[in-house]
This record gives structure tokens, sequence and C-alpha cells, in this order.
């Protein structure tokens, strides 16, 4: 009949698609994550992915830190990892010595605290490089996850075994990512211009005078010697063994199919990208559930006053005893209740009004009506909590990206920052009342919550969608660029320019022959004629 074509056309469709949808969602999934606070990040798209139904593996280390080896959301297999000879306790150590950086001048304390950095990441690189090896040397695994037939690896490429490992298997690879090699995920894929994009950990912004577009420049170049000799070199014989000739570290990174890349520029600054880089920052933030009877018995007794939520991440137990000190006798002059995440010996300066915890709700506590400012150390996952929910932030960085993010928050008159090097209760006091009392920065950040927000989709579902647009089509090549199998000469066409400095010289060259030629027969006819 006629008038039913359109309704078996729509029918059709629609089994087509729900088709497509049953044969993605049993997808077999295989992770690799990093732990740490990476692996907060990791964990809610895996919980997201099993909600779909995908089958999900998860390698760990028998050592995790944080990763459970029972879970109803995966399978977990251990494997030989970098908890396995690292110490967590080393970022305790790495806190005091970063604050000792930040007592230089302001030119020099970034290079200080990239060489802490580099030492960090050179041990890490010689252990990761150890570990994977032990893995590709090991017949049975290999055979295990080969028989698996796996349909992608979702791995965060801070740490490289994910990477190799994906290769190896020749699995398509999506990247759960923000920092990678020697900094941002940017600096390893998309064109990074150092006259406007400020290289990782140099405190920069995108505005630029020519004594910091020298100080990028000089950053921009330790990161290159760092990728050449030192984190490749970990790597070669691990290359030479299980991969073709010529296969570098980069090269692997950079045939990744996806980047799913933890920012959004609304926090970020303007710059360069590539088609297969997908921004999910903000992925893991949520509308705020309702606390515990006991804590929102304590935010209610703040009153119109508010609360002050204070918390230093999952890695950073606690900060130098004076400057503990120094921060909770500045909470105590505070009409305001306070909640602080807080693990160490209690503050003899405390007061009544603030209260000490283990653990707290993050999210949760920042999306109360209640809150009214985040002081925060400005790990990622903080700092987009903080912008979904509109909370102005007093940043007080410790560690690795942490300088960057603050010094984004403050550009855009959302955030305000100390240094815990030099930090006393009149200084935090009088910032954090800063915050407290001037509405300009609750606005800014609100301004920047309603750009967050306003997106056609969520992050978790655009993370969602690119990692089964991956594996629905095997793959995503046709996004990667054609100039990373390009030799550097090329690459910055200096061939080409080369090329025309030749023919631009032969062609004067020419000119100044048959110049000279010409003059010449000139001359000689004027002599016979004379």
């Amino acid at each position: 009949v006629p008038g039913c074509l359109p309704s078996i056309v729509f029918l059709t469709g629609l089994c087509f698609l729900l088709l497509k949808s049953t044969i993605c969602s049993g997808s077999r999934i295989l992770v690799v994550p990093v732990d740490g606070s990476h692996w907060i990040n990791m964990e809610v798209i895996l919980q997201e992915l099993h909600s779909r139904g995908h089958n999900i593996t998860v390698l760990r280390s028998a050592k995790s830190w944080y990763i459970p080896s029972n879970s109803s959301m995966y399978t977990s297999i251990n494997v030989p990892m970098l908890e396995d000879e690292a110490d967590r306790n080393v970022y305790l150590t790495m806190i005091q010595d970063v604050i000792e950086c930040r007592r230089s001048l302001t030119f020099i304390r970034t290079f200080c605290q990239q060489r802490l950095l580099t030492s960090l990441m050179q041990n890490a690189h010689d252990i990761l490089a150890r570990a994977i090896a032990t893995m590709l040397d090991d017949t049975s695994l290999m055979k295990k996850l080969q028989d698996a037939k796996f349909d992608l690896m979702l791995t965060d490429p801070a740490l490289n075994i994910g990477v190799i490992l994906g290769s190896y298997l020749k699995l398509p690879l999506v990247f759960n990512v923000r920092w990678i090699n020697t900094g941002e995920a940017h600096l390893s894929i998309a064109p990074s211009p150092v006259s406007y994009v400020p290289v990782s950990a140099t405190e920069l912004h995108d505005k630029m005078n020519f004594l910091e577009r020298t100080q990028n420049m000089l950053h921009y170049i330790h990161t290159v010697v760092e990728k050449l000799f030192l984190i490749n070199p970990a790597y070669a014989s691990l290359f030479q063994r299980h991969f073709p000739p010529g296969t570098d570290l980069l090269s692997l990174q950079q045939a990744a199919d996806i980047w799913l890349v933890r920012t959004d520029f609304v926090f970020e600054f303007p710059r360069p990208t590539m088609p297969n880089m997908v921004y999910i920052g903000g992925f893991q933030c949520k509308k705020a559930s309702p606390l515990s009877a006991e804590l929102e018995a304590f935010m209610q007794s703040s009153g119109d006053h508010g609360v002050v939520i204070m918390s230093l991440g999952t890695l950073v137990s606690a900060l130098p005893p004076d400057v503990t000190e120094a921060i909770a006798a500045a909470f105590a002059e505070l009409p305001q209740k306070v909640v602080w995440r807080f693990v160490g010996e209690k503050p003899s300066s405390l007061g009544n009004n603030t209260l000490l915890v283990d653990w707290l709700p993050q999210n949760d506590l920042l999306g109360h009506k209640k809150t009214r400012a985040f002081v925060a150390h400005g790990g990622t996952n903080g700092i987009y909590e903080a912008i979904y929910h509109g909370v102005p932030v007093l940043g007080l960085p410790l560690l690795f990206d942490q300088f960057d993010n603050l010094l984004r928050l403050k550009v855009r008159g959302a955030a305000r920052v100390v240094e815990a090097n030099s930090l006393t209760k009149e200084e935090f006091l009088e910032a954090l009342k800063d915050i407290l009392e001037t509405p300009s920065y609750r606005k800014n950040m609100q301004h920047l919550s309603e750009l967050h927000h306003d997106q056609p989709l969520s992050p978790m579902d655009t993370a969602i969608f690119w990692i089964e647009y991956v594996i629905r089509n095997r793959g995503a090549s046709h996004l990667q660029s054609a100039g990373f199998s390009l030799p550097w000469y090329s690459y910055f066409c200096l061939d080409v320019a080369v090329f025309i400095m030749v023919i631009a010289v032969f062609f004067v060259w020419f000119l100044v022959f048959l110049c000279r030629m010409l003059c010449c027969r000139m001359f000689r006819r004027k002599l016979k004629a004379e």
C-alpha cells in the first residue's frame, strides 16, 4: 500500500539503528588506566560504558593504589605497572622541593620545577619500559589478550603502557588524555606556535611579551630535548625487539584514532587543534546529590554566611606544618563555616567553625547552595567541578599542572592564587576575604559555568559517542593528519624553501650573466665603431 511506505522505511531505519546499537553495546574494551586521580577520570567513563552493556577488561598493578581488583563493572588482570616499583609518598617529598623552587625568581622557578619533574619522569619511563617488556615477553598473557579479540583499547597516555600495548595488539586506540610525554596533549599532536601557545609548566598565558616568549621558547626546547634524549631512549630496545624498524613512541601516540581531551576552551586558552581531538572537559561533573544528615546539618548551621570548602586532592595528604597552622588560624577568624579535607595531625590553631574530615563528597558540596568558595590545589577534576557549579576558587598550587590551571582561572577573574612557600595567616585571610566579599569572582565563575553548560551534548555523551564511533567503524584513520608521516624538513617546507632559493639565485645569476654579456657586446661594437 503506497501510504504505508513511509512507515515501512521508518521502521526499517529504526531496526537498523537498534541493531547497530546492540552490536556496539556488546563490544569488548581493553582498558589501561593510570592510578591516582587519573583513575577517577577513567572510572567515570567505565561506569557509563558498563551501563551501556560493554564488556570491560582493566589491566592494573597487583599493588595498585586506587584501582580495585574486584568490580562489578569490569574484569581485572594484574600486570607489571609503575606502582610495583614507585612509592606514592614521593609526591609529598616533591612538594617540599617545589616549595624551595618557588623561593627563586619568577623566571628561574619554572625551570627548577621542570628539572624536578624531569628527574621524576625519567625514573618512571625506565620502570615503564621494563614493565611493558615483561608483558610483551609473557607469551601466555599476550595469547590471552589476542584471543580475547578486543574491539578497542581505551587508555590514559600519561603513562605509555597502554599506547605501546594497544599498538602491539593492533587495536583501535582511544586516549582519555590531558597529559602526555612532557606536557599537555596538544603539544604532541597539534601545531603549537610558541609565540602564543604557552608550553606546559611555564605559568604563562597566551598574551606574552618578549621576555615571556623567550622563556616559552626555552621551555619548548627543553621539552624537545627531553623527548629525544630521555623518553625515547628508554623504549629503544623494546621497539627494536617487538616493533618494525623506525618505530618510536611519538609515532605510536600520533597513530591513536581519537583523543578525548579532558579540557574545555571555556577554561583553556584558544589554540590550534586537530580533527581527531574531542573535548570532554568536565565530563566527570554532575548535579549535586543530597548530603548525609550530619554534613547537611553542618552546612545549614552556617546561616547566611555560608561555607568554605577546602581539599587538596588524592595524592597530597598534608601541607607543611607551618602552612597548615596559618590556614587553620585564618579559617578560625571567618564568620563562615569550613569543611576541610585533612589528613595528619590536627592544627593547634583550629577554630570551632572548622570541620576536619578524611574524605568529603566534593562535587556535592560544591553544588550546595551554602557553598561560597573553594580552596583547592588546582587539580583538573576540582577545577572543572568548581566551574560546573560556579564556585570561585582560592588556589594553593603545589605540583605539576596546578600552577597553570589556576593561572587560567585567575586570568578570567574567577580565582586568586597564593604561594605555599611564603604563606602567612594574614595573607591567606586577606585573599580568602577578597574571594568571599568581592562579587566579581563569583560573577565571573558563574559566567564560565554558563558557557560550560551551553553545549549541544554533555561532555560525557560526547566521550561515549566517540568511543562507540571508533568501535562501529573499526578506527578513525580518516581523521589523522598526513603531517605525522612527513620528515621534519618536509613538514616545515624547508626543502621547498631551499628549492625556491636555488631557483631565485639561479635566476639572479642568469640576469647578471645576460646583462654582462649584452654589455660586453655593446662595448665591443663601440670599440669597432671607433
